[in-house]
């Protein structure tokens, strides 16, 4: 018999030993007879009354979550310390097909090894060829809670766990209608969102089955960087001279004036004597304004500078919907059956800058645009052509529009079998397809035809090249910004459109028993279990943009499939009880084997021991192994171009550089290669041409992972609790893809000779011996490790007639490096303080409430960093840049709401209350800068309707 202070306790001491929350707990509202109910422990598959997890785990409210004025869940996430931003909305645009994404990754270590889950399985991946789960598809309305779990967790979850697991669990029986809306909108700039939400769900056949459907809608606008008075400052480096006290300066207000929207010339043509010129608007010459501080091919203002800025965003413009349905029926008292169907679609627009020539189009003296006066310039300095530089601006900026379907079924059984077997059995099924279009997109032949343009001796100006006349080829002028007319554009500008589907089908069922045999010490707990997961990846880009005839990267058509068979099993084993010092002491173990028709067999394994001291302490550790097979992007990978930017050190004048040993090395290597000694071509001033891809040789990689961690819940002060636990992974043969200089080194520095894996990725001109083509294949070379201290303070008490809960939530990162080739472990960079990855982060939270009244108060907390690796700063004899670091940064929130009787909820809210700036130069709109607002204050206003 429980009195309710009792029960409080008791679940206090459950729920925070074995995870934390930050929001505030939901206790028992009736004393009662009925026991706590059994419950899965997070982090196994094996449940137990009252148990705690031996392995760190955060749970995370969805009401703490989305008590903000972010649309969807994922964004919240970002914000705790353990994940990166490495993908998220300010962010996603980088990179080609990711506009739109928000994908976890925990430790910064990479988004393919952290494994998001719902409801303990697994979901379709957003992005081809990857694991990748896109947090926007997640049904926001029907997440109850997020866990987080720390270090390898294959051997209980599968492979890709490799730094931990991000776990949403749903909401299971749904009663009710609920409507919800949100809107918001920034400060500064035109920045808005909205999110609307539909639930509805009710009971049948006698409260034996539950059925529920829920329709969210949420979309951002987007928003430039000049859009911001702090973002839309031009900076650039300046090279410094030698007697100055950094190498470069970064400089406001200031920018390239040897390529601008109008089109510079006289830097690159052979005579050169007329200088730099631009262009007016209509298109008459005039000398570049270098402004009193030339650099280069820079300037500082007031002078002809470019500011790259303006066709750069801070968001992205987005939109999603998704409809969810879910049914469970009770078959018997003991088995329960349950499906669950969801549809998804996201678009994403982002923008960047428009093609570009720097220093590569030429232009003859008869070209029919030549005014008198760039005429008489040319003809005084005898040139017979020109050189110039140009942002094809009269284009538009290139637009990347992607559009993401996706769908998920999942059918189940469970309940309890045998009497005392906790049963899970399900099949599941999901697909994504992904839309891709990159709107004006040059297309080089068009492009060179239409602007070499020419009288053809009746005053008409046409086209040199009398096919493209045939073809429908429209001259165009360069001269000044806009001067392009919008049929030539038309002409030499596409929409490439590239399609993708990923399919992913899952078989499994677990069966487990938490008190098998009663030992000297409880019962011994375990599980076991079989899964089925069959991958499919297919990309088809565009056949014309493909061949290298536009401005957009050649990618390839990629397709690729594997599929494992995997079985596993958990114990959890009592050692002592009831001793001095020992209140309990357990031992827990799961072992994975996998069969992967890619790389064949892997076995993971973890083990965890829980060391209750006493009532209020107890101590957990764990040591695991978890692998992570390639994916289909690494394994099958096709070769799509490239270029590198390298030095072929087999040039004489660089061997020159060299003495002794590593001469030797290197002179003997580069001449077995066929290289004469006296080559010395100086070709790789530009990049070289070279592919991407994929490797079919490559092995799972391997992590390491150890954590240990005290759990504090003071009987004394009740409501309170602490947890600390240290955490250290290791990840080794690490599938990592390696610089094209890294290739030309390893080759042509290998002491065993040019008989290697990097000799064999370049190719060279059999007579003039340079570098044709770098191979950069996936490799298992690379090595990662890290490890922190994770902690979390929570304190709730009743205060003014109201319950107030306090909780701290940080992170000490202690390290985090990585090392290229694990096999030279000298060679190595370390990223703990850097962007991205401060050494302290935390967020704290206050949340209050009063009768109808809710308020929560938020702080997100960031040390200070470096921008450069420590081992970057020694390549120098001093400081590289002026900035060498940001400050810490501290942004708050505040929401306050109001509930009233009649099911009717509103709420207000502030983010970045006190309009805090970004940090030095960042935008925010970078993979590790994106830990920092973008948007400035942002005010939102939440109406909730439920009955």
């Amino acid at each position: 018999m429980f009195n309710k202070n009792k029960l409080y306790l008791a679940m206090q001491f459950a729920l925070v030993a074995g995870a934390t929350t930050l929001a505030t707990p939901t206790w028992a509202e009736e004393e009662g007879d009925e026991p706590i109910e059994r419950v899965t422990v997070t982090g196994s598959r094996i449940a137990s009354e009252g148990a705690m997890a031996s392995t760190p785990v955060t749970v995370i409210s969805a009401e703490a979550l989305l008590s903000t004025g972010a649309i969807n869940i994922g964004e919240a996430l970002n914000e705790l310390p353990a994940l990166a931003n490495t993908f998220s909305l300010a962010n996603s645009g980088n990179f080609i097909g990711t506009a739109g994404l928000n994908i976890l990754d925990l430790r910064n270590m990479g988004t393919s090894r952290t494994l998001v889950l719902v409801d303990g399985k697994r979901h379709v991946s957003s992005s081809p060829g990857s694991a990748s789960v896109d947090i926007n598809t997640i049904p926001t309305e029907w997440v109850e809670s997020v866990e987080i779990i720390t270090g390898g967790a294959s051997a209980v979850y599968g492979a890709d766990a490799v730094t931990g697991v991000v776990n949403f669990r749903l909401k299971k029986r749904i009663t009710g209608f609920n409507a919800n809306a949100t809107a918001g909108w920034s400060e500064e700039g035109g920045y808005n969102n909205q999110r609307f939400s539909l639930s509805y769900g009710a009971d049948f056949a006698g409260d034996r089955g539950n059925a529920a459907i829920s329709v969210e809608h949420a979309r951002q606008s987007d928003l430039k960087m000049l859009e911001r008075e702090q973002t839309a400052v031009s900076w650039t480096s300046f090279n410094n001279g030698p007697d100055d006290d950094t190498i470069i300066s970064m400089v406001p207000n200031a920018g390239y004036w040897g390529i601008t929207n109008a089109g510079v010339i006289g830097v690159w043509d052979p005579v050169g004597a007329f200088g730099p010129q631009t262009f007016n608007a209509d298109g008459s010459v005039r000398p570049v304004d270098l402004g009193a501080n030339p650099n280069g091919l820079k300037c500082e203002g007031p002078c002809d500078y470019i500011n790259l800025r303006q066709w750069e965003e801070l968001q992205p413009e987005f939109d999603r919907t998704t409809a969810n349905f879910k049914v469970n029926y009770r078959l018997t008292d003991d088995l329960n059956s349950y499906f669950q169907a969801k549809w998804s679609e996201t678009n994403a627009t982002t923008e960047g800058q428009p093609a570009f020539f720097f220093g590569s189009i030429v232009l003859g003296r008869d070209n029919a645009y030549i005014g008198d006066d760039l005429g008489q310039l040319m003809d005084d300095a005898g040139a017979p052509y020109m050189v110039m530089s140009r942002f094809m601006s009269d284009l538009g900026p290139r637009i990347e529009e992607d559009e993401r379907d996706t769908q998920r079924y999942v059918l189940g059984l469970e309940g309890v079998v045998f009497e005392d077997w906790d049963l899970d059995a399900y099949a599941l099924y999901g697909q994504t397809k992904l839309t891709r279009s990159n709107l004006n997109n040059l297309i080089y032949d068009n492009f060179f035809y239409s602007i070499d343009a020419v009288d053809d001796g009746n005053g008409n100006i046409v086209c040199r090249d009398a096919e493209a006349q045939a073809n429908g080829c429209v001259p165009t002028s360069l001269f000044g910004d806009g001067a392009v007319n919008a049929e030539a554009a038309d002409y030499f500008s596409t929409t490439s459109v590239g399609t993708a589907k990923i399919e992913q089908y899952v078989a499994g069922a677990s069966i487990a028993n938490p008190s098998l045999v009663e030992l000297w010490a409880g019962d011994l707990g375990t599980a076991f279990g079989v899964e089925y997961r069959k991958e499919k990846s297919a990309t088809e880009e565009d056949p014309f943009a493909s061949e290298g005839n536009t401005f957009f990267n050649a990618f390839q058509n990629e397709t690729g499939d594997f599929d494992v068979s995997e079985v596993f099993a958990e114990a959890s084993l009592p050692l002592l009880t009831d001793l001095p010092l020992i209140d309990e002491l357990k031992l827990d173990g799961a072992v994975r084997f996998a069969d992967y028709s890619t790389v064949g067999n892997a076995t993971s394994w973890t083990v965890r021991l829980d060391w209750q001291f006493y009532s209020d302490l107890r101590l957990r550790s764990s040591v695991a192994t978890a692998l992570r097979a390639p994916n289909i992007g690494e394994y099958y990978g096709a070769e799509s171009q490239n270029f590198f930017n390298v030095d072929d050190n087999c040039r004489a004048s660089r061997l020159a550089e060299l003495s002794g040993e590593q001469r030797a090395i290197r002179e003997a290597n580069c001449a077995a290669l066929g290289i004469p000694a006296d080559f010395d071509s100086d070709y790789d001033s530009a990049t070289l041409p070279g592919v991407n891809g994929g490797n079919q040789e490559l092995e799972p990689e391997e992590s390491d992972s150890f954590t240990v961690g005290l759990v504090f819940t003071p009987g004394f002060l009740e409501g309170f609790s602490a947890t600390v636990d240290y955490w250290d992974i290791e990840i080794t043969d690490a599938i990592s893809g390696i610089g094209g200089q890294n290739i030309i080194d390893r080759c042509i520095d290998s002491p065993t000779g040019v008989d290697n894996q990097y000799c064999a990725l370049i190719e060279r001109d059999p007579d003039n011996y340079e570098i044709t083509k770098i191979t950069n294949t996936i490799q298992n070379v690379a090595k990662q490790e890290a490890s922190g201290v994770d902690f979390e303070f929570n304190y709730a008490f009743p205060l003014l007639g109201g319950d107030l809960n306090a909780n701290l939530l940080g992170t000490y990162l202690i390290e985090r490096n990585e090392y290229p080739f694990q096999d030279d472990l000298s060679n190595f960079e370390e990223f703990a303080g850097t962007t991205g990855e401060a050494e302290w982060q935390g967020i704290f939270r206050l949340d209050y409430t009063l009768e109808h009244w809710r308020v929560s108060w938020k702080t997100r907390y960031l040390s200070d960093v470096n921008l450069y690796t420590p081992q970057f700063e020694d390549n120098f004899d001093k400081p590289y840049s002026n900035f060498m670091s940001y400050g810490s940064y501290a942004v708050s929130d505040a929401f306050v709401e109001y509930k009233f009787d009649f099911g009717l909820d509103v709420g207000l809210g502030i983010d970045n209350l006190f309009d805090r700036d970004l940090p030095g130069l960042t935008t925010g709109t970078g993979q590790d800068s994106a830990s920092y607002d973008n948007i400035g204050r942002f005010y939102y206003v939440n109406l909730a309707y439920s009955f």
